[in-house]
């Protein structure tokens, strides 16, 4: 292992020279950076933050040569193929069927036993202004109670800004007249929308909102707590308030304040957090933040935690280069420099049961490169980074089935899997 490790950095220290100074302004989807041929592991952060977080279980790390190098993708659904797809989610109603999301605007399902067609269960594309890259409809979530009221949620960005609504299914078709607008906001830029949704374990509706765009939150939004920009946002879509369609959780770290904070946020100083997941077995909730210009990060969110964006970029000053203020932040638990990768994709703790020597570490990529990783962690303890598969793809998302079987969506319009070599 030690041997490993000093190969890393060691590759590490070379490839630092070749950093460049190169401003992205769209990360992703759609990123215009030239794609790097490194396959070199990222380097491990040397300081970590207390993450609050004390029920993740003890791992077992395997050895190098079981990991490294062993694994390789292959493609899920052959003879299907879509256009930008970038999330794949699960109903978990029993049905086994996964759906696709294509950034256009549309959704499709696929059902088993060969999960050899697809039908199209939603199309909002001509309400879905994808004209930017990383515009477009880009998340979905089922209701936990999905079984009982049929609901869905979907994350999408129009003319205006960002749009978060809902619709009601009736079978292998969602219910185009059932839209209600949730919550909507503007966007001042065209990149940094997040994207993601996902339902918490305690059934709160959670969101991942970029900092609004632009090169190096020109706007502030990532320390400011009055918008929504550069955050994790919690809300409960089963209750009402005079807020409209939802309520705000008694427990949100802002709820009630008296400081014109605004009581949606969850967590906050976050660039482009592109993909976050709860661990289903532990409920911790990991998110990947897009870097600026050096460093890519994940991070294990905790309620009112304030993750540095754009004071830091990962566990380096930005604002200002030097001598920056760090009381109070959250630093990441795992980072990795350019030009290993320019643009983290978040991915899943693997909790299924066809891959065992992966179970429990956190699964992740690079959309430049197409490196996936597998990254163990332990609270206290040193994180240790396999590079799991050099894919050559533009991975957009990871998504998982009701088995916790993980599937990984690219841009070249398939959807793959992780096997063994």
């Amino acid at each position: 292992m030690k041997r490993i490790t000093a190969c890393l950095l060691g590759i590490l220290i070379s490839s630092l020279l070749l950093i460049s100074c190169k401003t992205r302004d769209d990360d992703i989807p759609g990123s215009s950076v030239t794609q790097s041929t490194s396959t070199s592991g990222p380097v491990r952060t040397t300081t970590t933050s207390e993450t609050g977080v004390e029920d993740i279980p003890d791992v077992t790390i395997p050895e190098a040569d079981v990991i490294e190098d062993r694994f390789t993708v292959t493609v899920a659904f052959p003879g299907i193929e879509f256009v930008r797809p970038l999330d794949l989610q699960s109903a978990n109603d029993g049905s086994g069927r996964v759906f696709v999301v294509e950034q256009s605007g549309r959704i499709w399902v696929l059902q088993g036993p060969g999960f050899d067609s697809k039908e199209l269960f939603l199309d909002i594309s001509a309400s879905v202004d994808s004209g930017g890259n990383e515009m477009g409809l880009l998340g979905l979530a089922f209701h936990p109670g999905f079984i009982e009221n049929s609901h869905l949620y979907v994350n999408y960005t129009n003319s205006e800004g960002t749009v978060i609504a809902r619709f009601t299914a009736n079978g292998n078709v969602a219910d185009l007249n059932s839209r209600t607008i949730i919550l909507s906001f503007d966007q001042p830029n065209r990149n940094h929308n997040g994207g993601q949704l996902a339902f918490g374990p305690d059934g709160y509706l959670y969101i991942a909102v970029g900092d609004g765009g632009g090169s190096g939150d020109p706007h502030g939004n990532g320390q400011d707590l009055s918008t929504f920009h550069g955050s994790i946002l919690r809300i409960d879509v089963d209750g009402q308030s005079d807020k409209g369609s939802y309520a705000i959780p008694e427990d949100n770290p802002f709820a009630d304040n008296s400081d014109g904070y605004l009581e949606e946020i969850y967590a906050y100083g976050l660039r482009n957090p592109w993909r976050f997941s709860f661990d289903s077995l532990t409920k911790v909730l990991w998110t990947a933040d897009v870097g600026q210009n050096t460093i890519e990060e994940i991070n294990i969110i905790k309620k009112g935690g304030n993750y540095g964006w754009n004071i830091m970029e990962g566990t380096r000053c930005f604002n200002p280069r030097t001598g920056c203020d760090t009381t109070g932040l959250e630093l990441p638990v795992y980072e990795y420099l350019h030009p290993l990768g320019r643009s983290i994709t978040g991915g899943y703790v693997y909790r299924g049961t066809k891959l065992p020597v992966l179970y429990g570490s956190y699964i992740y990529a690079d959309y430049i490169t197409g490196l996936i990783w597998g990254l163990w962690y332990e609270k206290d303890k040193e994180p240790v980074n396999f590079i799991l598969a050099d894919t050559g793809l533009n991975i957009s998302s990871f998504g998982v089935n009701e088995d916790k079987e993980l599937y990984i969506t690219a841009f070249d319009g398939k959807i793959y899997r992780i096997i063994p070599k």
